[in-house]
């Protein structure tokens, strides 16, 4: 597949990407050479290859999902401009 300065053009529309007219040639040849990249890629022998999310193989340290903090409202709503019992009071905004 090869791109023209038309096509560009619409893709770049699109997008909603302004490319200046002067910049579509060279915008043209750029992603030319993209596809082609993809094309050499779509060549490679990947049977028996396992799919992977990440080329490390590493996972992050979980923690456990415990409550480490909490029960302080006094604290927590010391500063609070209006509270109603053990939470913020704020303005209605919806009808």
């Amino acid at each position: 597949m090869s791109l023209d300065k038309t096509m560009v053009q619409r893709v770049s529309q699109l997008a909603r990407i302004e490319i200046e007219e002067t910049q579509l040639e060279t915008t043209a040849r750029e992603l030319n050479n993209i596809l082609e990249w993809i094309e050499q890629l779509n060549e490679v022998d990947t049977e028996g290859v396992e799919p992977m999310a990440s080329v490390t193989g590493h996972e992050l340290p979980k923690r456990d999902d415990d409550v480490t903090d909490g029960g302080y409202p006094d604290k927590v709503l010391k500063n609070a401009p209006d509270r109603e019992s053990d939470f913020f009071a704020v303005p209605k905004v919806v009808e």
